[in-house]
């Protein structure tokens, strides 16, 4: 079992949890909320920083929530909103 701290950008919080694999950058994890619910979470970065202990490295990981289907442009350009096809078509 390996040690990982989780740094989570949604929440602003950071926990311990035990991993038998560290997971990869793009790859996705699910967490339990502070709410208890369980939601899906993508790894934005992986690094390894040196033990307090000795000459050891410790696996770091950056989480935030996966965005809804729906929210495609959430990331890149959070005042983007998606149009209906309706709106989007122009009257005659």
């Amino acid at each position: 079992m390996i040690e990982i701290e989780i740094q989570n950008e949604t929440h602003q919080n950071q926990v311990r949890l035990k991993f038998i694999a560290v997971p990869r950058i793009g790859e996705g994890i699910r967490l339990q909320g502070p709410d208890g619910e369980w939601s899906s979470y993508d790894v934005l970065d992986l690094w390894y920083q040196r033990a307090e202990y000795g000459d050891v490295w410790v696996p770091y990981i950056h989480v935030r929530a996966t965005p809804p289907e729906d929210d495609f442009g959430a990331v890149l350009r959070p005042d983007f909103t998606r149009m209906r096809a309706e709106e989007t078509e122009e009257v005659e």
